[in-house]
């Protein structure tokens, strides 16, 4: 399923990992190591988005923080987007964030 993310205008990589961190599969234009390394750095930026939102949700007493349903870092040139525990890399000039944020969640419940 999340090789269907590929087909998406922009995306050049996904790549799903387990709640450990554990690379699962990935596709694209990266190395098998590379695409290891996203889904490390993703598992981690996951459970920082995690600890804030669980802060705020203590600290405002507001519900809705958490769970967060998703992330997206962006650079100048590319950006790295994640739901649950799949995460992709995307090119910023042709690609509308919205629809891959779309397709992550719907390849997140597989």
């Amino acid at each position: 399923m999340i090789k269907q993310l590929l087909a998406v205008d922009g995306v050049t990589a996904v790549c799903q990992f387990r709640d450990d961190g554990a690379f699962v599969e990935g596709y694209g234009l990266m190395t098998e190591s590379e695409l290891q390394a996203l889904a490390h750095f993703a598992h981690d930026y996951k459970r920082i988005v995690q600890g804030n939102a669980d802060q705020l949700s203590m600290f405002t007493q507001i519900k809705g923080w958490t769970p967060p349903g998703g992330w997206i870092v962006r650079g100048k040139a590319m950006s790295v987007c994640s739901v649950a525990n799949v995460v992709c890399t995307v090119e910023n000039g042709d690609s509308n964030l919205t629809e891959v944020m779309s397709m992550l969640t719907e390849a997140s419940h597989y």
